[in-house]
């Protein structure tokens, strides 16, 4: 049999080498050789030459061979031979047989290293690409350091030392600024294959397309993606710096921020003897202290876990403190946050930025007013309701306000009350009663034949405006004929 070394010793010690240093596994890289080999021999002999090549993993030699079937007439030269054939070169082979046939390499051999070299090539990147994202997809969630490696528009390339990763503009905290070669911290957010990117429906993905195109030009995945802004930065960091988080003492429920300015975090805590937010907070403000440094200052507040809807949106709104808070539609998740005159700007924030992380951390859709807001509406709401009430018999001012303060400011349901339960209100007597209850029927009922009157003054008035068109029309015609 035949055979020829490709640079055997060197090239056996350089993928050794290789698996060492890449995790390249050398027989990956052998069968890359022996395809190439193959397809070099079937492109002198024949695209369905049945041909094998096979290299030594200990000396590197390099061997091939090829099948083929003896037959009494030859219809395919390329896997086919005679028997006259076979004998001629010495193969001991009957009619329908199958024979192996040993192959010269050696001037296929540089034909075969070329192209192995360049297969070799694809073959380490992608076996490298392989064993980055197999190496980093199951560290999805953790907290990596990196130093800035070069700038891709406003996205960082971040060196992470065995892979390159991105930290998007969208995932960066927006006042800080960083240069080349400086650390920078982040969390593993998410790693894709080059593969999963382009027509993924994952929403991330979709999002940091843009950031990932312009990665491309650099590396052709996998896409490592870093992020500082995420909630689950921030989860991680408290993980750090509180032992009670991450031995699950103290749970956070929810995390919302506005990265770098301010954040909200709800806690609960496991142990009835734990507060978690003391515990989140730490010595003299130590352990909260060192996450407010790591995110530029991001102002952190800490919400104590309530099952009480009114009392969470209550916690939630600190640093504000609330004098009450009204569910104005529980099926649609609405409600209504009371403070102080001096607690509004305080409630609202800065760009509405206290309300608004409130409302997403609690999943209510929060309207914020200030005590002396509701007093001057409270007050337009009586004095609407006063005039409405004053235009039935029998109602004044000093009525119309006891019936305000008892909450009986609609006037249908006066019309459905008794005289007895009316004459229960201070202020108002039997007599009073009796006419409170009989003005506001009256009222109902004109307005009920008002509403009845409409349609038919609206069907004459409509039925004048034919008539005189009609008139109009046959004045003109007389005029024509004349």
């Amino acid at each position: 049999m035949a055979e020829e070394a490709i640079n055997s010793k060197e090239l056996v010690m350089a993928l050794e080498r290789l698996e060492r240093e890449r995790n390249i596994k050398k027989e990956e890289v052998f069968k890359t050789i022996e395809d190439a080999l193959v397809s070099a021999l079937r492109k002198h002999m024949g695209k369905s030459a049945q041909i094998t090549a096979r290299m030594d993993p200990e000396t590197g030699v390099i061997t091939a061979e090829q099948q083929m079937k003896v037959v009494e007439f030859v219809v395919n030269p390329e896997t086919e031979m005679t028997l006259a054939a076979a004998q001629k070169r010495g193969l001991k082979a009957e009619a329908g047989q199958d024979v192996i046939i040993p192959l010269e390499v050696r001037e296929f051999s540089r034909i075969a290293a070329q192209i192995a070299k360049q297969v070799l090539i694809q073959k380490i990147r992608d076996i490298e690409r392989d064993n980055i994202y197999r190496e980093f997809k199951p560290r999805e969630g953790e907290v990596v350091t990196g130093l800035v490696r070069r700038f891709s528009d406003r996205d960082i390339v971040v060196d992470l030392g065995k892979a390159e990763a991105i930290l998007p503009y969208s995932e960066q905290i927006r006042k800080e600024r960083y240069s080349v070669n400086s650390r920078v911290k982040a969390v593993i957010y998410k790693v894709w294959a080059y593969k999963d990117v382009a027509g993924s429906e994952d929403p991330v993905a979709q999002r940091l397309r843009p950031a990932l195109m312009r990665m491309e030009k650099y590396q052709r995945g996998p896409f490592i993606v870093l992020s500082r802004s995420t909630p689950l930065f921030m989860q991680r960091l408290f993980e750090t710096e509180v032992p009670e988080v991450s031995e699950k003492i103290v749970e956070l429920v929810s995390i919302e921020r506005d990265p770098g300015f301010r954040a909200k975090v709800i806690v609960r805590s496991r142990d009835l003897k734990v507060d978690p937010v003391g515990a989140c907070v730490g010595m003299r403000g130590m352990r909260i202290r060192g996450i407010t440094n790591e995110l530029s200052g991001e102002r952190v507040d800490l919400i104590l876990y309530t099952i009480d809807a009114q009392q969470m949106i209550a916690n939630a709104m600190s640093p504000a403190a609330v004098r009450s808070v009204r569910i104005t539609d529980k099926e649609n998740k609405k409600a209504l946050v009371v403070v102080p005159d001096d607690q509004l700007p305080i409630a609202i924030g800065k760009d509405w930025q206290n309300i608004r992380l409130a409302s997403k951390i609690t999943g209510w859709e929060l309207e914020v007013k200030s005590e002396s807001q509701l007093s001057e509406e409270s007050k337009k709401v009586q004095a609407a309701a006063a005039q409405d009430l004053t235009s039935v018999e029998g109602i004044g001012p000093k009525i119309a306000e006891v019936l305000i303060k008892a909450g009986l400011t609609d006037i249908s349901r006066l019309a459905t009350l008794t005289p007895d339960y009316l004459s229960t209100l201070q202020g108002i007597g039997d007599k009073t009663a009796e006419k409170i209850v009989q003005g506001a029927q009256k009222y109902m009922q004109e307005k009920a034949q008002a509403r009845q009157s409409a349609p038919a003054e609206e069907s004459t008035q409509e039925t004048a405006a034919v008539e005189a068109q009609n008139d109009g029309k046959e004045h003109q015609e007389q005029e024509g004929g004349n």
